[in-house]
């Protein structure tokens, strides 16, 4: 698989509504766990929507691997012209942040919002363009915008073998109980070197 497109659910569908959230750590450990392998395995190029939530903590992880992989790419394609217009200051500046280091950045409609066929021509077009899909998606939370991504890549797949990896509740609890799990061994490391008295 050289290129990879990554969507997912968006913050709020997780109720998570800043970057300061306890969470986002275990999603970005879980979507680097299932990001390597696939960047080991001869990957090139992550594209993402670059929605608030999943895509842009995707955008996060590539970017903090780019300097173990460099010859991977990251690129957010938006369905429209300044989809952060109407978000906070905050969500505005993390997300130009993350756009000012991408090593592309476009849109498949070069107006604002009209409508949803925009949603449709871009994801059309990221699919069109990728060789397989990470899918941050769970069949038992809420179904959220992750649900027609899923069912247009499932319909792929019997087509044409395009590659699904999901990230799933499962695997973001795993990467959060790994987590403590290390925690708890540091802690234990650094306080077996104490001296007994």
């Amino acid at each position: 698989m050289k290129t990879l497109f990554a969507t997912g659910y968006r913050a709020h569908e997780l109720q998570i509504f800043n970057q300061k959230h306890k969470h986002i750590p275990f999603i970005k450990k879980a979507i680097e766990a299932k990001l390597i392998p696939i960047i080991e395995d001869g990957l090139e190029w992550v594209i993402t929507p670059g929605q608030y939530g999943f895509d842009l903590w995707v955008c996060e992880v590539v970017l903090e691997l780019k300097s173990l992989y460099p010859q991977l790419k990251l690129s957010i394609i938006t369905a429209f012209m300044n989809p952060e217009e109407q978000w906070n200051d905050e969500k505005k500046e993390y997300y130009h942040q993350i756009i000012s280091k991408t090593d592309y950045y476009g849109a498949v409609s070069h107006q604002p919002y009209v409508g949803p066929w925009q949603f449709q021509a871009r994801d059309e077009l990221l699919f069109r363009k990728s060789d397989g899909l990470l899918l941050f998606y769970d069949e038992e939370a809420a179904e959220g915008s992750a649900k027609y991504v899923k069912e247009k890549a499932l319909k792929k797949h019997e087509e044409n073998g395009y590659e699904l990896v999901f990230l799933t509740a499962e695997d973001i609890q795993n990467a959060a109980e790994e987590e403590s799990y290390d925690s708890y061994i540091d802690s234990y490391e650094a306080g077996y070197d104490e001296p007994v008295e």
